[in-house]
């Protein structure tokens, strides 16, 4: 996905983060950025990482940290392949560019030139969308929308896009901003509709092959029999701040969004071709004028008051094609994070410094961008700056506080008496979402059980809460799912006529499910 799940609950402090940057000029004590990510690790109580460094076309440091499980062990290295999840973005957006470059497609194309059955909210934004729309989250959808199509689903990307049309805007037409992992799907399978091939087949051959990526993956199904694969991680605040290790999902449907799994030291070839604005080792991948659309900000962003004070020589941010952007002292900052369930990951382009930054993870932590910003400060030569991985856990743990004072106060709720209110039967049946597709309530062993046709994964087991409210029991502990409620709405005559699923899920939108029954 994109903007990686530990982000999502903080935002306000990731866009601090984001934005805290960067005028290079010094070479970093390398010695020192070694002793800094080792305490971080720990204090961050992340299982693992990689981080390699690029500068000057050379990757003058990458290093592992960590294990690769937090219960079996295994050390991990500059090798180790990890989830880079969103970064993917950057991948599909420079496929494009190379197509634009050898005269295939415009980057003001309409979508439905190479994509006919796509259609959105209104005819109008369904003629105009175009691919620099897809790459710059600009399509009128509130961030994250449409996210639970491809979460665990046997839709095709072909399904998940058709799909679309039933998603509701919340700004108008390229007037805002609203992350969207489906409009990567879409570019993703526009590259297909030009190239003829998959946009897996597609990087394979024009990144990967090329750049000597030879373990680098656009699939968890690939990963099968690789070695030193890292295991992700469940978010440590969930299980009392113990990392939890988890499963890889083969989320193949998403792949253009943030399909690819990779090393530090391989994602560091990817840098230096970005650094090189589309050459490498003397080879050119993709123009300068490709690299120059992308670097563009096409959707910019407001700053908030608290940020500008915080860091007060930005002056602007926004998102290019496939990156996000901002300046610091006059300097251009190129960047992207990425979150796949149980690892995050970020990328940092420092163009005018020739300076780039890997960074992943096995954890749903936000270590990150303190620490990327940690170091391009080294590289900046402050000699007494601030310690950003101890600030932003301040930032959090005062966060925190904040939360639990507000809830302190809040009246607590009543101990509900589960006395139900109708038969179990009552509940039973088929219900079907236009966006999402059916869900079937069952009885089993006496105890109501949810079924979502499209992901066979999700559901569980349902125990009432009170009147016609459940709580559902996921039926499998995937990182991203929270605690979730089953609500069903009677109709006009009284009957159990629709039903909802109520979460406060920062990853995914389940209010966009409107469950209406159909037997």
């Amino acid at each position: 996905m994109n903007v990686c799940p530990s982000f999502r609950r903080f935002p306000f402090l990731v866009f601090l983060l984001w934005i805290c940057s960067f005028h290079v000029s010094a070479q970093a004590d390398l010695q020192k950025l070694d002793a800094y990510y080792q305490k971080a690790l720990k204090d961050w109580n992340v299982p693992g990482m990689a981080i390699a460094i690029v500068k000057n076309d050379s990757v003058i440091f990458a290093k592992g940290y960590g294990v690769l499980d937090a219960q079996k062990g295994g050390a991990v290295d500059a090798n180790t392949v990890f989830g880079i999840a969103s970064n993917s973005k950057a991948y599909t957006a420079a496929a494009l560019g190379i197509l634009v470059d050898e005269g295939k497609l415009n980057w003001d194309d309409p979508v439905t030139k190479y994509l006919p059955y796509l259609q959105l909210y209104s005819p109008y934004v369904t003629q105009q969308l175009n691919i620099k729309d897809l790459l710059s989250h600009r399509a009128g959808f509130q961030t994250y929308s449409g996210d639970l199509l491809w979460y665990n689903t046997t839709y095709t990307r072909k399904e998940i896009l058709q799909r679309a049309k039933y998603l509701e805007p919340t700004y108008s037409f390229r007037s805002g901003y609203g992350y969207s992992n489906l409009m990567f799907i879409a570019a993703g399978e526009v590259i297909e509709a030009v190239s003829g091939k998959t946009w897996e087949q597609f990087i394979q051959e024009r990144f990967f092959g090329p750049l000597g990526m030879t373990r680098s993956y656009t699939s968890v199904n690939q990963l099968k029999g690789i070695t030193n694969v890292a295991t992700p991680h469940a978010n440590p605040a969930q299980e009392g701040g113990k990392p939890v290790p988890t499963v890889l999902t083969a989320w193949d449907n998403w792949n253009p969004a943030a399909g690819i799994f990779t090393s530090a030291l391989q994602h560091a070839q990817w840098v230096r071709l970005q650094l090189n604005r589309g050459t490498y080792n003397g080879k050119r991948i993709f123009s300068e004028a490709a690299s120059h659309q992308m670097w563009t900000m096409h959707n910019p962003f407001p700053i908030p008051p608290q940020a500008e004070e915080i860091n007060p020589t930005t002056h602007f941010s926004g998102a290019g094609l496939g990156w996000m952007l901002n300046d610091y002292e006059g300097r251009k900052i190129i960047a992207h994070g990425g979150g796949h369930e149980g690892m995050n990951s970020r990328t940092v382009l420092v163009p005018e410094e020739k300076l780039g930054i890997v960074i992943l993870t096995n954890s749903m932590s936000s270590i990150m961008a303190p620490i990327a910003t940690y170091t391009v400060d080294q590289f900046l030569g402050i000699k007494n700056g601030r310690d950003w991985s101890q600030f932003n856990l301040d930032m959090a743990a005062k966060f925190k506080k904040q939360q639990e004072a507000a809830a302190a106060k809040k009246p607590k709720e009543k101990a509900a008496k589960a006395k139900l209110l109708r038969d179990l039967n009552d509940y039973v049946g088929t219900y079907r979402s236009p966006l999402y597709g059916d869900a079937v309530i069952r009885l089993q062993n006496g105890k109501l059980v949810l079924d979502l046709v499209p992901a066979p994964a999700l559901g569980g087991e349902l125990s009432l809460w009170k009147g016609d409210i459940f709580d559902l029991d996921w039926k499998n502990d995937f990182a991203l799912l929270t605690p979730t409620r089953v609500r069903f709405l009677p109709g006009k005559d009284g009957a159990v006529a629709e039903m909802r699923l109520d979460a406060n899920n920062p990853d995914f939108h389940f209010s966009e499910l409107e469950f209406k029954r159909v037997k």
